[in-house]
């Protein structure tokens, strides 16, 4: 094959070549390019404000107005609030209550702030520097320590509104709904709005949503009386609140609210030496409690609102139509409680029964064949009671819905078990027994029931349901009815002082007394005691020492219809068989019923319904409805007056005087006591010029009672829950200021005297007509 010619090479040396300057692009070409990049800008500009405009209009899905910005759909609990304005409690599903801005500690808003949007008060709902930091150090650099970029408002956005599960495309229209939202926010709020806000959607943890119930929750305080370091602890859970839950983990929440400070001191909030001694605090979280509806003041009163406010919900609409919502709407309920007077009940309670009371009772029927039941009860009906209670368990109740059977339940009753049992030492106690033990150990304890009501107003003051409302949820204070015994002898008093012209000096005869019953046969109650047998004895003696004779003398003159009638102008509703026995007691009533009877006699006659509730508001202050009593005349001036001093002899001379000998209760006061058959119910009735209040104690059943009569009766077992309860607000006067003066005497009895220990004339006289002294013959025939 031929050699291809060798191509001849022109290229010249490097030194002898041409240098040809560069070809530059035309100025159009430039003109170009920049129309291309401002093209590029104005369609992306062009297009953000197409999406933001998509967004607004709500074209990618829902987008709140403005009516839904000033009502977001965020549940709201209900407030109980005291007649001292305090919140004693809640109705909630979200345990959300809303606080305004100047009820907010400045600590609060400086913490968070510093802590979360350090130009909060420079931008408009979104701050472009802080985009652009994470952008440059989070994405660009993958350094992600530079912290987020959402503003207070935005995050309030994402409060308002709680994302759902999204795609990544859904998500990041979702996060420009966020700044949609946070410029709304921003136009239609001021800035303290919008901080106030955003406290009142955050969940602080431990059932508590919003900073007013996280401050009552960990520290016990308003959000106004938070400290710093407290403050900076709250802000510093909005990070995480499981992982920086004080409760919890206290050490991670040391260090995160050592970083709000830290924070608040780059900011000036505090200075170099606050974060110094601010940062060695430990955690304290003694205050803590939460918040539970078998906790705190009140608790069976805060019930029975409960349970009246659920049946008011249903009559009553909101402007949609729809009933209001105790648990979502956020109602403020205005109630009569007094959170003073509440606890000086529940204290006396617990100081008598749980202190003294309780002991005597374990000591006195220790022995008895099936204690704490009354050997007067056979095996039979002990196992009846206790089969029914279990029964009644919710434990019985939950293993019987899951399908378990009567042996099962049974055996699992019969099985020892870790659990927690009712102590009067510190609440609760844990132990290990069986169910059934549990059962029985519980049945030896003594109930109680305390109610106080304003004689002038109806207002209930005071209203302890029972010991403990975690472990016994019976309310015998309104719920329960017992034999009510002496403590009703007032009553047919008081027919004899209205209708039939007695006078507390009048002198009657203390002999047996027999009254007729439709069926042929009689009823002759006995007295307990033999003290002025067969002598003629005043109404006042009599009251005061609790004779039965004189009573049966007096239902004798005056039919039980009678006394029926007037007990329902007292207000007492509870059924009563007209019989002559009615005299003594022997129905059952409850407290808050015998209660609300015996304060007409403080308001000259005039019986006014308990009133628990003044008025009720919504969410924005706005009242829905007052409450105003109802009221009666149940008797006139002169014969509550003439009632009231009768019962003053009951505590300066008679079953009641150790309410002065002992308890050194010096004010004016009227009372009964009252104890039932076999001491199964004691009962006293204390009332004052301002306030009339009633004691039960008793045992869950009747057949669960003392043996002692000394121990067993109201003077022992119920008064002194009342005298340390007197005690107790008199030593309070300062914060109370409990007047006392004397009961009013109205006009016609100015100037009478009504001692009877004198010999004033017209005010000892014994049975008008037939005798003047009384021979022990006559005084039995003429019965």
């Amino acid at each position: 094959m031929p050699t291809p010619p060798l191509r001849k090479n022109n290229r010249k040396p490097a030194s002898q070549a041409t240098i040809l300057p560069k070809k530059t692009k035309p100025a159009g070409h430039q003109k170009k390019y920049r129309k291309i990049l401002w093209g590029i800008f104005a369609s992306l500009a062009g297009l953000t404000a197409l999406l933001f405009i998509f967004i607004a209009t709500g074209v990618f899905g829902f987008m709140p107005t403005f009516e839904d910005l000033e009502n977001p759909d965020s549940s709201l609990a209900s407030e109980i609030i005291s007649a001292d304005q305090k919140v004693i409690g809640t109705y909630y599903v979200e345990n959300r209550t809303n606080a305004e801005y100047e009820e907010l500690s400045p600590y609060l808003i400086q913490a968070l702030v510093a802590t979360e949007d350090s130009r909060f008060y420079k931008h408009s709902g979104i701050d472009l520097r802080s985009l652009g930091r994470v952008l440059w150090k989070s994405i660009l650099r993958g350094d992600r320590s530079g912290g987020g970029g959402s503003t207070i408002s935005q995050q309030l956005a994402k409060n308002l509104f709680p994302r759902k599960r999204l795609s990544k495309a859904g998500l990041a229209i979702r996060k420009f709904k966020e700044w949609v939202i946070a410029v709304k926010l921003e136009r239609n709020y001021s800035k303290s709005e919008i901080l106030s806000m955003y406290f009142n959607t955050v969940d602080f943890g431990n059932n508590a949503y919003g900073i007013k119930t996280a401050a009552q929750t960990y520290f016990g305080k308003t959000p106004a009386e938070l400290d710093i370091d407290e403050a900076a602890i709250l802000v510093g859970m909005l990070k995480a609140t499981t992982y920086y839950n004080p409760v919890r983990n206290p050490e991670n929440s040391k260090q995160r609210r050592n970083v709000v400070l830290s924070q608040m001191l780059k900011c000036d909030y505090i200075t170099q030496e606050q974060y110094d001694s601010l940062s060695a605090l430990p955690i304290d979280m003694s205050r803590f409690a939460r918040q539970d509806h078998n906790e705190g003041t009140g608790t069976y009163f805060r019930e029975y609102v409960r349970q009246w406010m659920n049946e008011w919900c249903k009559t009553h609409e909101k402007a949609d139509g729809k009933p209001y919502d105790l648990y979502r709407d956020g109602l403020k309920i205005y109630t009569t409680l007094n959170t003073r007077m509440q606890k000086h009940a529940e204290d006396a309670v617990a100081e008598w029964i749980g202190g003294t009371l309780q002991a005597d009772f374990r000591k006195d029927v220790r022995s008895e064949r099936n204690a704490p039941f009354s050997n007067d009860i056979p095996d039979s009906e002990v196992e009846k009671f206790m089969d029914q209670a279990m029964k009644n368990s919710d434990r019985y109740q939950s293993m019987k819905a899951a399908g378990a059977s009567d042996e099962e339940i049974r055996k699992a009753f019969h099985t020892k078990a870790r659990m927690k049992v009712f102590s009067w030492n510190g609440g609760e106690k844990d132990t290990i027994m069986t169910p059934w033990d549990s059962l029985w150990y519980h049945k030896w304890f003594l109930h109680c029931a305390l109610i106080s009501i304003e004689p002038q107003t109806g207002y209930v003051r005071a209203y302890v349901g029972d010991i403990n409302y975690k472990y016994f949820k019976y309310d015998n204070a309104s719920q329960g009815r017992r034999q009510v015994g002496s403590t009703f002898k007032p009553f047919v008093y008081t027919l004899a002082m209205q209708d039939g012209g007695f006078l507390p000096c009048t002198k009657v005869p203390n002999v047996p007394v027999c009254v007729p019953l439709p069926d042929g046969t009689e009823w002759c109650p006995t007295n307990s005691s033999k003290a002025k047998e067969g002598e003629m004895v005043s109404l006042r003696w009599a009251l005061a020492n609790s004779i039965n004779w004189v009573t049966a003398y007096l239902i004798k003159q005056f039919p039980p219809e009678a006394v029926i009638a007037l007990t329902r102008k007292l207000g007492i509703t509870a059924p009563m068989e007209p019989v002559p026995s009615i005299c003594l007691g022997t129905m059952d009533i409850s407290v808050m019923e015998m209660v609300s009877a015996m304060a007409t006699y403080a308001n000259k006659g005039i019986h006014i319904d308990p009133v628990f509730i003044t008025r009720i508001e919504d969410k924005n202050g706005i009242v829905l409805e007052e409450f105003s009593p109802r009221t009666e005349e149940a008797m006139n001036a002169r014969t509550a007056y003439l009632m009231l001093d009768l019962m003053k002899g009951v505590v300066d001379e008679g079953s009641g005087r150790r309410v002065r000998w002992k308890y050194g209760l010096k004010l004016p006061v009227a009372g009964k006591t009252g104890t039932t058959q076999n001491h199964s119910d004691a009962w006293f009735m204390g009332i004052t010029p301002t306030l009339a209040s009633g004691v039960w104690v008793g045992g869950e059943l009747r057949s669960i009672h003392f043996n002692s009569m000394r121990l067993g009766q109201g003077a022992n077992a119920a008064l002194p829950v009342w005298s340390i309860y007197m005690r107790n607000i008199l030593q309070d006067s300062a914060a109370l200021h409990f007047p006392q003066d004397d009961f009013e005497c109205p006009p016609e009895l100015e100037g009478v005297n009504l001692d009877c220990t004198g010999t004033t004339p017209g005010l000892h006289q014994t049975m008008q007509g037939s005798y003047d002294e009384p021979t022990q013959d006559n005084l039995h025939n003429m019965m």
